[in-house]
């Protein structure tokens, strides 16, 4: 998606460039807001969390922020003390070349685990960055977090006289256990704090937490939006409503860009009896491997689904003869036996998008996630990363 003039909210600057990190692809963004915004953001809750998370984190406790750091292609995870003095040294080198106070600069950091940063090439590509800033490229920005992603991963809404835009990276090491990868959200609407915390973490929670293309957390998981206020008020319905169609269409990029992906798998269970429930059962189903390489070679198997729920052993109040099994309107459980609605079953798993519909028929909470299929390419992909 390329972005017009119109389109990008007001009062935002960007510098992307290569330091050497990655080949001779951008490895580098910074992202500044003219005035200092509304801030929030979710974590990774991964022990083995990044400096940048950790750093970000203490920075973002007053809900306060002006600029976001990104690195690509280097996670500065596992490099103890050393790892937060070079991340601590890159926010003060940024702070000093722009003018934006440190604890008003947030860093995120993705790629290989446990290698430092080439110090050396990231000072000599920093210098005079606050003359390099330029206005808003946002589509710049969504290929300068990319590590093994494919494509860039952007989206964009009017909210009133207001503009929000939202970038994410991520396409594997995608198990959220908060938000997600990295995503990151800017908007020129004003909101208060409290108010934005209300409604960003609930939207990151079904959108981004309902996300997995491989059961692994990463290390780096970083969600952030700023809110500089530039363009005034919005009705908090219309901002709630904007915010979660772009997580919603950023989710969906990142499950069709999956390392290795040919097919998004939507699983929706209903008639639980609460949210976690729904959610629970919906992701042992998306994560199962069984389930996603028998969509990928649109092998009708639907029994892994009912194999799948069965790993939920605490949800003691499922009752299989209670439960019904669909993919789209096909019904194959219970009365599965059938060898039309096999062929049926076939032709929907060869689907680019392959959905899932489970009924546990004990309540009235649902809950929707979304994944993708397994293939040969997931292997190859993380056989060689990081050579």
């Amino acid at each position: 998606m390329q972005l017009t003039a119109s389109s990008i909210p007001q009062g935002f600057s960007t510098f992307v460039t290569n330091l050497g990190i990655r080949d001779t692809r951008e490895d580098f963004l910074f992202v500044k807001s003219d005035v200092e915004s509304v801030a929030d953001g979710v974590f990774t809750q991964s022990l083995f969390a990044g400096s940048s998370v950790t750093i970000s984190r203490e920075n973002l406790k007053d809900s306060k922020a002006q600029g976001i750091i990104v690195i690509s292609k280097n996670a500065n995870v596992a490099n103890g003390v050393v790892g937060k003095t070079d991340a601590e040294e890159i926010i003060q080198i940024v702070s000093t070349e722009t003018g934006v106070p440190a604890n008003n600069i947030l860093i995120a950091s993705t790629g290989v685990i446990g290698r430092r940063y080439p110090m050396e090439k990231i000072r000599a590509g920093l210098s005079g960055i606050g003359k390099k800033l330029a206005s808003a490229d946002f589509h710049l920005a969504s290929r300068a977090i990319m590590t093994t992603d494919n494509t860039p991963k952007l989206a964009t809404r009017q909210v009133g006289n207001a503009k929000l835009v939202g970038i994410a990276k991520g396409v594997g090491m995608i198990e959220p256990n908060m938000a997600t990868l990295l995503t990151f959200f800017f908007t020129d609407a004003a909101i208060p704090p409290d108010v934005l915390r209300s409604i960003f973490r609930p939207t990151i929670d079904k959108t981004f937490n309902c996300l997995s293309v491989d059961t692994d957390t990463s290390t780096s998981d970083t969600a952030i939006i700023l809110a500089n206020g530039l363009a005034g008020e919005v009705q908090e319905h219309e901002f709630t409503r904007a915010l979660y169609e772009i997580a919603h269409e950023l989710t969906l990029m990142v499950a069709r860009d999956a390392e290795g992906a040919t097919k998004v798998i939507e699983v929706m269970v209903d008639s639980a009896s609460n949210y976690a429930q729904a959610r629970r059962v919906a992701k042992a189903i998306v994560n199962s491997p069984l389930v996603k390489t028998a969509v990928y070679g649109a092998d009708p198997n639907w029994g892994r689904v009912a194999m799948a729920m069965g790993k939920c052993e605490s949800a003691r109040e499922i009752n299989p003869d209670n439960v019904v099994i669909r993919f789209d309107d096909i019904q194959l459980y219970p009365n599965s036996s059938n060898e039309e609605n096999l062929e049926q079953l076939r032709q929907v798993m060869s689907k680019d998008k392959v959905n899932i519909h489970v009924s546990l028929n004990i309540g009235e909470a649902s809950a929707t996630v979304w994944g993708c299929d397994l293939s040969e390419g997931y292997v190859d992909t993380n056989s060689k990363y990081s050579t």
